[in-house]
């Protein structure tokens, strides 16, 4: 299994870094991507994937809520970590209208001086939007035929949101939102309507717990480890033998991060 969407670098995975993803693999993932929100996090990541090799890669990027931090010259900061072997997209990169950390103006600058990085260097990206729908379509629309591959990852929009990033040929990251009783039952419709090929499942570890979990962890810390758990649900809602979801969705991420095959 492949998790698409790791934050590995959280303050919550200081006391216990390395057994996090020893579990992870006796749980049976086997691929983890370490997601970065801002420059330096960009190298923390770039250090933490070098250390794991084959188990761990990273993205190189600057999230929304950190788009305010810097200006667009210094996207070119992250040229010499997005040439490391263990870097594999760019990202986490996208907008928020929702809590607005960043003036939109900002966001929307920084957003597309990623993407128009990843096109110069021809790598995917990995993208995050809330609450900017129109917006976020809008600059990936204007981008996406430069880019070998993009995922929208923690998606938890709705049918019309999901129909346009399938229009752009994006692929569709899933979290354990998907396992929420109360606010994941649209998800749990939409993820049936996601195509086989364009399917990625995430944990977003350190957040987004499966509500479902049983036994309930004592913390309600998210780990890779419970990946099988999202994968399991996953499988039965599109009703699917779980051994071709695993291999489906390893086969995506492999292909869209230019990956051995998993």
């Amino acid at each position: 299994m492949f998790d698409i969407a790791l934050n590995l670098t959280s303050s919550q995975f200081d006391k216990d870094r390395e057994k996090v993803l020893q579990r992870a693999q006796e749980a049976g993932v086997n691929g983890m991507l370490l997601l970065a929100s801002d420059l330096a996090e960009s190298q923390q990541v770039c250090d933490l994937a070098a250390q794991w090799p084959k188990l761990c890669y990273a993205t190189a990027g600057v999230h929304p809520h950190n788009a305010k931090s810097l200006c667009v010259d210094d996207i070119n900061q992250l040229k010499p970590l997005l040439a490391q072997t263990q870097v594999v997209a760019v990202g986490e990169c996208g907008l928020d209208f929702n809590r607005d950390f960043s003036p939109r103006p900002q966001q929307l600058a920084i957003f597309e001086a990623q993407l128009a990085l990843a096109a110069e260097l021809n790598m995917p990206v990995v993208m995050h939007e809330r609450d900017a729908h129109q917006a976020f379509i809008d600059i990936v629309k204007r981008w996406r035929d430069k880019l070998p591959g993009a995922v929208l990852h923690c998606f938890t929009s709705d049918q019309q949101a999901l129909k346009a990033c399938l229009d752009l040929d994006l692929y569709i990251g899933i979290t354990g939102w998907v396992c929420d009783e109360r606010r994941g039952l649209d998800l749990q419709q939409r993820v049936r309507e996601i195509p086989s090929q364009r399917l990625l499942l995430e944990t977003d570890a350190p957040y987004l717990l499966p509500r479902d979990l049983r036994p309930k962890p004592k913390s309600r810390r998210n780990e890779p480890c419970y990946l099988g758990h999202i994968y399991q649900r996953v499988a039965e809602l599109r009703q699917q033998p779980l051994t071709d979801l695993t291999r489906q969705v390893a086969d995506n991420a492999a292909r869209l991060f230019q990956l051995p095959s998993y």
